[in-house]
């Protein structure tokens, strides 16, 4: 197996799982939905092509820098006025979206070199505009970084990669663990989100459930273990959310 790896940093990110209708959460870091997306829209796929041979690709994120979430109050509605009257022709409903602001990401894809060599081209020279998990998020850097043959999987790859924060949150959190969120194996502990997709048909847009774990490692760019050695620690925190009020608007608690 090969691995390649992807930076995914922008001022805005928006990475749901599970929102509809008029409240468009985000989670903490990128779904495998998104960033099959984001492949898809590198390759020219519309909505209604297959993407089976997306799903078989191997998945794990490493959080880099934890952005903040904010919230995005919308409103819509046409230019033009109903004749005689005072009412705009249409009107959407109210909603408020939820993005990650300055956050960064690490992630691993693991397949045969053949299928990596294809998805790095693309990304490269993308036939649609790359977003990051919505159209108003594009990336602030190119987003391939490489194939890697010298890791044995996604894990290992996360786990001895140097981190790419930004210079001043590396200055700021020096001596951080770095957390990892991939593809569940049977025998370990592991939550389910819905965000393997079946199919993103406007018409029966369709996912299904994925198994994840999460783990935390020494940061291998702080001479925290050159392979990334496990642990539950964490030596000085990254900005985070005041679970208990106001600053934990979509209850992550």
């Amino acid at each position: 197996m090969s691995v390649l790896l992807l930076q995914l940093a922008g001022p805005l990110q928006s990475w749901g799982d599970s929102s509809r209708f008029v409240r468009r959460e985000t989670r903490t870091e990128p779904t495998k939905s998104g960033v099959i997306g984001l492949l898809a829209c590198a390759q020219g796929r519309v909505r209604e092509d297959p993407i089976e041979d997306l799903l078989g690709l191997s998945f794990g994120v490493r959080v880099e820098q934890r952005g903040r979430i904010i919230t995005d109050f919308q409103t819509e509605k046409s230019l033009t006025r109903k004749r005689n009257s005072r009412e705009y022709e249409k009107t959407m409903p109210l909603t408020y979206r939820y993005y990650l602001a300055d956050a960064r990401f690490l992630v691993a894809l693991g397949a045969e070199r053949s299928v990596l060599e294809a998805l790095d081209q693309a990304l490269r020279s993308p036939r649609w505009p790359l977003y990051l998990g919505r159209r108003s998020c594009p990336p602030a850097f190119p987003v391939a970084l490489g194939i890697h043959d010298e890791y044995d999987d996604v894990r290992q790859a996360l786990e001895r990669e140097p981190w790419r924060a930004s210079a001043w949150y590396r200055r700021r959190y020096p001596d951080q663990t770095l957390e990892i969120v991939c593809d569940a194996s049977e025998d370990e502990p592991s939550a389910t989100q819905a965000d393997l997709p079946v199919t993103f048909s406007q018409t029966d847009r369709r996912y299904a459930g994925r198994a994840v774990h999460r783990y935390r490692i020494d940061n291998p760019g702080t001479g925290g273990g050159a392979h990334g050695t496990a642990t539950r620690g964490t030596s000085s925190a990254p900005p985070t959310f005041d679970v208990t009020g106001a600053d934990d608007p979509m209850n992550f608690a």
